[in-house]
């Protein structure tokens, strides 16, 4: 039956974190190190998709990526996220002749951006950094963990678009490939901004589309502009501020339009990756009720168990780093026992895991 995931194994008993004291290590997991996808499938359409049974006790059912249109109805609405990734990785030197790596975070105006910088000795305000390829970058100071550089002589992301290579994430232990300029990205992307991919969004093909289309599913779009942030590991006093990293992200009339057409249809909205679930319930909370009103901006909001999701009636999604805010998001939908017995029941499964790996079909109870 179209929309169901078919239960077919007893979840386990774990226990569940409470509301009022997430800690970190209610997050951790042991995975085995074979299973971090180091290269995408040979086609997107390859990736498995476990099926969790959220009001079910969190059974589990192991389909592929391209049944998903079995899993949605026509009244349901697929919300995308249309960011473009940026080739923001940069290789320079210091006038001492020392290495530097820089990450982008994010753009600040037209030749101000925020970076992560790996370099053999600590970076100071001033340090100019001569960029392989062709440019010079300036450290202006530091605003946390990150760098504030300025460009000289030529806009900041025409600089990156010019030198830059494509941002792997840390856990991928190869160079960037020439391959990776298509595959870390997804088919739909058009809105140049973010420095990681929308990962959720990288199975889609366009066949994987067009079956969606075709049986009646709506397909709308966001711009979440994902940060390199997005790496860095939670730490306790982020849990206490309640505060992410900030994130730009636009959501159009039309796609508020369609969301309240899908609800008076009875049917979902699916966000396809944490970023889209991020996107959308930020856009609620700013207009103070249960759906969203248009809106361009920044976003801190961090999603942890106890949010009530207002938006969001299905995810998909990637698996997540341990003890990381995007496997905190997916606890907070799904719920944390369930979640964490879904991850052990992945790795027995032999799962690929993160931004490469395979992904999760999630439902609100009463949605599936």
């Amino acid at each position: 039956m179209p929309r169901h995931c078919t239960q077919s194994a007893a979840a386990g008993q774990v226990r569940s974190v409470r509301i009022s004291s997430v800690r970190l290590s209610d997050f951790d997991y042991t995975l085995p190190s074979e299973l971090i996808a180091q290269r995408p499938p040979a086609a997107r359409g390859d990736a498995r998709l476990l099926c969790v049974d959220c009001g079910g006790g969190g059974a589990h059912v192991d389909r592929a990526i391209t049944q998903l249109p079995e899993l949605l109805t026509r009244h349901d609405l697929v919300v995308l996220n249309d960011t473009r990734v940026l080739p923001a990785r940069l290789f320079g030197r210091k006038s001492t002749g020392g290495k530097v790596e820089l990450l982008l975070e994010r753009a600040l105006d037209n030749v101000r951006g925020l970076v992560q910088a790996r370099a053999n000795k600590p970076l100071r305000p001033g340090t100019s950094i001569v960029v392989d390829g062709g440019g010079e970058l300036t450290i202006v100071g530091r605003q946390g963990p990150l760098f504030e550089v300025s460009s000289a002589g030529e806009p900041l992301l025409t600089l990156f678009e010019r030198a830059g290579h494509v941002p792997l994430p840390p856990y991928i232990e190869r160079p960037a490939e020439p391959s990776d300029a298509a595959r870390y990205q997804t088919v739909w992307a058009r809105e140049p901004g973010a420095v990681a991919a929308p990962t959720a969004g990288l199975h889609f093909d366009e066949e994987l589309l067009a079956d969606l289309s075709s049986q009646g599913v709506q397909i709308a779009h966001l711009t979440l502009h994902v940060g390199a942030g997005t790496f860095l590991p939670a730490r306790e006093d982020i849990l206490e501020k309640n505060r992410l990293h900030s994130e730009r992200m636009v959501l159009s009339p039309a796609l508020c339009a369609a969301i309240r057409h899908t609800r008076s249809m009875g049917g979902r909205v699916v966000a396809v990756g944490t970023t889209v679930a991020r996107a959308l319930e930020t856009a609620a909370l700013k207009a103070g009720g249960s759906a969203p009103e248009p809106f361009e901006g920044e976003t801190t909001l961090f999603i942890k168990p106890g949010f009530q999701f207002r938006v969001v009636d299905a995810l998909l999604t990637n698996f997540h780093v341990p003890r990381s805010t995007l496997l905190m998001l997916v606890a907070a939908f799904a719920g944390h026992a369930i979640i964490m017995d879904a991850y052990r029941y992945a790795i027995r499964q032999r799962y690929r895991f993160y931004s490469f790996g395979d992904a999760m079909w999630l439902c609100k109870p009463g949605k599936s």
